[in-house]
């Protein structure tokens, strides 16, 4: 008799280059394709949750053009649905793409304890990341802290090329019925297309030479170093989305670069935004409290305003309604598609917290409630970037200008016309806030 295995897909929404899933199916075993919708998802906004929608719907349709039923989903929590699941259909082990999240440690945790008590096991099996957390160490074996000598080991890390496609000879289990995904959360605004395929698309459309987005023959990758700080044009890969949920794997992206650092100048850049990923991931691992306290707690006394005047600052923020173009652009960017520009990111997120003098966490949140690409380590270390809280060697006093940054970055203000038609008076004296913040920073420095 056959054995039965349950393929509990979480962040790695696709068929193709799929170690978990090439694992479940290893040995003639009959695999069940499942997706869990856990509660905690109602705290998404509704353009993360029509991505996740579309992305799932693009999963189920893969799999019945591989021959499967379709992709099995259940509603509710996945510490009781998983193992209950795993004992309806008799399955004899459930495979996944390890998770090294606090809360998907935590999860996990419990589901495998729950199979086995029951005689059956959790199987882990790669990964979102290019080089898992955890694996980047010093001689002396401890973490890295700072990114730049992280990534020169992560440069050399040895890691496995794109795994075989899934054969057609899989044996896919129909023991289980679906409840289904249910209607598709209106998202309030434009989304990209969803999908292994559509993610794949847009690799190979960055990789062409008519890629890059100023117009000139050179690809999206040679092109990156010189285009990716300007937001008015297509000069990223806008693939941040597939990563997250794991419709496309960074190995796949890697296996096409110059990763080494000593070649192509587009290939290293772009490369070294993957190691960013996997640098952040691998300190939410090591210190999960960062996920949203500050990692440098030297800076957890400093002076931030949370009363009712500056919740109506955050609103005004979280609208764009500053009065500075680039940031003013960049939330509604946002709000209008689901994602916003890298290199705004940055500038939004300075200003929330240096001239506002917000905590960095709401901004965090508001982030992860909104943007499609939205991942915890990713999004609140970078915050912490920002705020000066967190991994970056530089200090708390980096303030970006939002004017100055607008000369630089969106000079013709393209950008910024294309979100911001109307002038909007500036809400604060950026100036007089900077003297503020380093007023603040000083008062718990003594620098």
């Amino acid at each position: 008799m056959a054995t039965r295995t349950i393929m509990w897909f979480r962040r790695d929404l696709r068929l193709g280059d799929h170690p978990a899933l090439l694992a479940a199916a290893a040995d003639g075993a009959d695999v069940l394709p499942l997706f869990v919708i856990d509660p905690t998802f109602d705290g998404a906004g509704g353009p993360r949750l029509a991505y996740l929608h579309d992305c799932l719907d693009a999963l189920d349709r893969s799999l019945r053009d591989h021959g499967a039923p379709g992709l099995v989903v259940r509603h509710g929590d996945p510490e009781r649905i998983v193992p209950a699941i795993a004992d309806e259909i008799s399955a004899d082990s459930v495979v996944v793409s390890r998770d090294y999240s606090p809360y998907g440690r935590a999860r996990d945790a419990v589901v495998g304890e729950a199979l086995g008590a029951a005689g059956r096991k959790l199987r882990g099996v790669g990964s979102p990341y290019a080089v898992d957390p955890g694996r980047v160490r010093k001689g002396d074996g401890d973490p890295y802290a700072v990114f730049t000598p992280y990534s020169k080991v992560w440069r050399r890390t040895g890691r496995d090329g794109p795994h075989d496609g899934l054969g057609s000879d899989v044996r896919w289990s129909n023991a289980a019925d679906s409840e289904g995904l249910g209607d598709r959360v209106k998202p309030g605004c434009d989304l990209p297309s969803a999908g292994e395929d559509a993610a794949l698309d847009r690799w190979r459309s960055f990789l062409d030479v008519t890629g890059a987005g100023d117009g000139t023959m050179r690809s999206g990758v040679q092109a990156y170093d010189d285009l990716r700080d300007r937001p008015a044009i297509s000069g990223t890969s806008h693939l941040s989305p597939d990563l997250k949920w794991g419709t496309i794997h960074p190995r796949t992206l890697l296996a096409d670069l110059d990763a080494s650092g000593d070649g192509d100048r587009g290939h290293t850049v772009f490369s070294s935004e993957l190691a960013w990923r996997d640098f952040y991931a691998d300190v939410l691992l090591q210190k999960p409290h960062t996920a949203w306290q500050n990692l440098n707690q030297k800076y957890d006394d400093i002076e931030l305003d949370t009363d009712a005047a500056a919740h109506a600052k955050f609103d005004r923020w979280s609208r764009g309604e500053t009065g500075f173009g680039i940031v003013d652009a960049g939330m509604r960017q946002l709000l209008a598609t689901g994602w916003m520009h890298n290199r705004v990111r940055m500038i939004v997120a300075s200003f929330l917290v240096k001239d506002l003098h917000l905590p960095w966490q709401w901004g965090a949140r508001w982030f992860m409630q909104h943007l499609i690409d939205g991942d915890v380590a990713s999004n609140n270390h970078g915050w912490q970037w920002a705020a000066g809280t967190g991994t970056d060697a530089a200090p708390y006093f980096r303030v970006f200008n939002p004017t100055l940054q607008q000369e630089r970055y969106d000079s013709d203000g393209a950008y910024v016309a294309r979100w911001v038609p109307e002038p909007v008076e500036p809400m604060v004296d950026h100036k007089a806030e900077r003297d503020e913040a380093l007023r603040r920073l000083k008062a718990v420095t003594g620098k």
